[in-house]
C-alpha cells in the first residue's frame, strides 16, 4: 500500500465519539455530521484524504492496520466498510476464493488467539486486501479486552461478505451484543442507485436489541413501474431525475458489458434509479435528443447522495465517488444502531442542501417504535437546485 502524506484535518482523540475504519472520502462520516456525532476517520489513500480535508472532515491518513481502539478510548461508536476489490464481481475474486481462511481467522480471533500470531499466517492469503475485513472484529475484541468495548457497531461491504458479517456476529453475540446482518438495497432507502450492500449492526445488550432500518421506498426491479405510493408508508423510489434536477429525459449506457457480451451496455432511463454506481462511472455515457455526454463529478457524487457541492479532490474521483457508501444509506443505518429511525422528509431536505450546512447536523430521528420526534430547532434550510451535469 501507498504511503501517504500528513493531513491537517484531525481532532483530539478524546473528542471523538465514533471511528470509521477505512472511511474513503467521507460517506459515512458526511451522515454522522447529518446526525451530528463526532467523527474521525482513518484512511491511507491520499486522494481520499485530500477530499476529506478539503471538506473538514477530521483524518487520521494512515493504514488501519497500525491503528488501535487504545487511541480514541473514549470512542462509543465503530464504522467500518473494508477495501472490496478482492470480494466484488467487478475484481479479480481472491477475496471470494478465501472466504473459508478468512472465517478460520474469524473462528481463531473469537477463541482468544493473539492477533499478532494470526497475522503471521496473513501471508497465506493471495492478496493482502482481503485480510482488512477482519480488522473491524480485531478493533471490537480490542476495545472490549481494554475494559471500553463500543455501544455500537456498524459495517458494510458488498454481498459476498455477508458470510464473514454473520460469522463475526455470533462472535459478538457471544461477548454482549446483539447483532442484526442482511443485504439492504439502497433505492429502498431513498438513494437515486440500485446498490446492494451487506451490512451488520451490533448493540450492547443494555441499549436494546439491533435491527436493520426499515424500507423507506419502492424496491426498483425491472419492468416494474414505479408507484406513486409504493405501500404504507413507502414511497417510490427515487429517479437520476429527481436526484440532478433534469428537465430533458436521458439515457445512461453504462460501461459495462451485459452477459459477458461488451456490445449488450446496460441501460437505464432517466425515470429509473441508476445503476450501480462504480470508480467508472465517468465512462457512461448520457445520452439525449442532442448529443452524448458524461456526468461530472457532482452528477456522479449527486447519484451517490454525496453533498452537491462536496469538494473531491484532487484525483482518481470517480474511483473515490464509487468505493464510498452513499450517505442517504449511511444514516439510515447509523440512526439504527443508536436505536432510532430517520425521519424521511427531513432526510429529504437534508440531501439537498449545500454541504457547509448540512455538516452543521440536526437531521430529525425518532427512537424506534416509539416516542415523540426529536427535532431541530428552526425550520431545515432549502437548498438551492443542483445545476444541470453537462
Amino acid at each position: 500500500m501507498s504511503s501517504v502524506p500528513p493531513q491537517p484535518a484531525s481532532a483530539d482523540p478524546a473528542s471523538i465519539v465514533l471511528v470509521d475504519l477505512f472511511a474513503g472520502p467521507g460517506g459515512l462520516d458526511v451522515a454522522a455530521h447529518w446526525l451530528g456525532i463526532p467523527t474521525l476517520g482513518i484512511e491511507w489513500d491520499s486522494n481520499a484524504c485530500a477530499t476529506r480535508t478539503k471538506a473538514g472532515l477530521a483524518t487520521e491518513s494512515g493504514d488501519v492496520r497500525n491503528y488501535g481502539p487504545e487511541k480514541f478510548p473514549n470512542a462509543k461508536y465503530l464504522a467500518g466498510g473494508p477495501p472490496c476489490q478482492t470480494y466484488t464481481v467487478a475484481g479479480g475474486g481472491a477475496g471470494r476464493r478465501a472466504l473459508d481462511q478468512v472465517l478460520a481467522f474469524v473462528a481463531r480471533m473469537a477463541a482468544g488467539e493473539p492477533f499478532h500470531l494470526i497475522k503471521e499466517d496473513l501471508v497465506q492469503l493471495e492478496d493482502e486486501r482481503t485480510a482488512l475485513v477482519l480488522e473491524p472484529l480485531r478493533w471490537a475484541l480490542g476495545a472490549e479486552a481494554a475494559g471500553h468495548p463500543y455501544e455500537a457497531i456498524v459495517l458494510e461491504q458488498v454481498p459476498a461478505v455477508l458470510p464473514v458479517w454473520k460469522e463475526m456476529a455470533l462472535v459478538l453475540n457471544a461477548r454482549g451484543y446483539t447483532t442484526a446482518v442482511g443485504i439492504l438495497h439502497t433505492e429502498e432507502f431513498g438513494v437515486p442507485q440500485t446498490r446492494r450492500r451487506a451490512i451488520l449492526i451490533a448493540r450492547r445488550e443494555e441499549f436494546g436489541q439491533a435491527a436493520l432500518p426499515e424500507p423507506t421506498h419502492q424496491r426498483y426491479r425491472k419492468g416494474v413501474p414505479r408507484r406513486p405510493q409504493a405501500g404504507e408508508g413507502v414511497k417510490p423510489w427515487v429517479t437520476m431525475a429527481d436526484a440532478l434536477d433534469r428537465k430533458e429525459a436521458f439515457e445512461v449506457v453504462s460501461n459495462y458489458g451485459t452477459g459477458g457480451d461488451p456490445k449488450a451496455r446496460g441501460r437505464r432511463s432517466w425515470n429509473e434509479p441508476s445503476a450501480t454506481v462504480t470508480g467508472k462511472i465517468s465512462r457512461n455515457r448520457v445520452v439525449t435528443s442532442s448529443g452524448e455526454s458524461r456526468f461530472d463529478h457532482a452528477a456522479a457524487g449527486r447519484l451517490q447522495t454525496f453533498p452537491r457541492d462536496y469538494p473531491w479532490q484532487p484525483k482518481d474521483v470517480p474511483q473515490q465517488i464509487g468505493n464510498a457508501i452513499p450517505p442517504r444509506l449511511a444514516a439510515h443505518v447509523l440512526a439504527a444502531a443508536l436505536g432510532r429511525t430517520v425521519d424521511p422528509d427531513s432526510l429529504d431536505a437534508f440531501v439537498r442542501l449545500d454541504w457547509e450546512t448540512s455538516k452543521r447536523g440536526n437531521l430529525v430521528t425518532t427512537p424506534l417504535a416509539e416516542g415523540p420526534k426529536d427535532s431541530a430547532e428552526g425550520a431545515v434550510p432549502q437548498a438551492d437546485p443542483l445545476p444541470l451535469d453537462s
